[in-house]
């Protein structure tokens, strides 16, 4: 499985966010997008989403282009924004029951990726009493109902504690070695190190970043 992301721009208005940008990812990859804040990161996974739509550009599945293609984009992609909106009276296992049918539910907790998650941990629980990282990982949960081959996460562990980050980066290893791909912006340095690629967003344009072990030198180079 392979995906390539093609010549993707981007107009606000008058301004340009993004120019020409492109990477490609294959089966098992974890690719990082990073580049400082409001330069463009989560227009441009939005974009791949399907939330906001380019001016030019294509997002190859397999030869298919899947900004073309919203059936195949929604079987293929799951997107995790920022803030994905949960509803915020109902439990989880209530907000799960909305995107999965009773016996998948049943065996994802039992012994799939929601259990990968803990989720079964915290399934009575309402969302307004929920933790940060409990949100967040309730919300991937939701995301891949559909045993998607790509995921696409915004910032998916800011803000979040260890043992959170550990569990949802444990999630992300196992989703790779079942041969899926992960797209992500982020700022966090173990996401950065757990990266096959990693790709530098700046002045509109996109370009390979060689990781040297330093986050320092990242960041410099922002």
């Amino acid at each position: 499985m392979k995906i390539s992301v093609e010549n993707i721009s981007k107009k606000y208005r008058s301004k340009e966010v993004l120019s020409s940008v492109s990477f490609e990812a294959e089966s098992g990859m974890q690719v990082g997008i990073v580049g400082k804040n409001g330069i463009g990161k989560s227009t441009l996974l939005s974009i791949l989403a399907g939330v906001n739509k380019a001016d030019g550009g294509k997002f190859l599945y397999e030869g298919r282009d899947l900004l073309a293609d919203k059936d195949l984009r929604n079987k293929v992609c799951a997107y995790i924004p920022q803030e994905m909106p949960l509803i915020s009276e109902l439990s989880a296992r209530d907000n799960l029951r909305m995107w999965y049918s009773d016996k998948a539910l049943k065996k994802e907790l039992s012994e799939g990726f929601l259990k990968t998650l803990g989720i079964d941990q915290f399934l009575k629980v309402n969302v307004r009493k929920m933790s940060g990282g409990m949100k967040k990982r309730l919300s991937i949960g939701c995301a891949i109902y559909a045993d998607p081959r790509v995921l696409i996460l915004d910032e998916p562990t800011a803000s979040l504690d260890l043992e959170c980050k550990g569990i949802i980066n444990d999630y992300l290893d196992a989703f790779k070695k079942r041969g899926g791909i992960v797209v992500l912006a982020t700022h966090d340095e173990k996401e950065i190190e757990n990266c096959d690629a990693l790709y530098l967003l700046k002045d509109k344009e996109m370009n390979k970043y060689v990781y040297d072990g330093s986050i320092k030198n990242l960041v410099d180079s922002f």
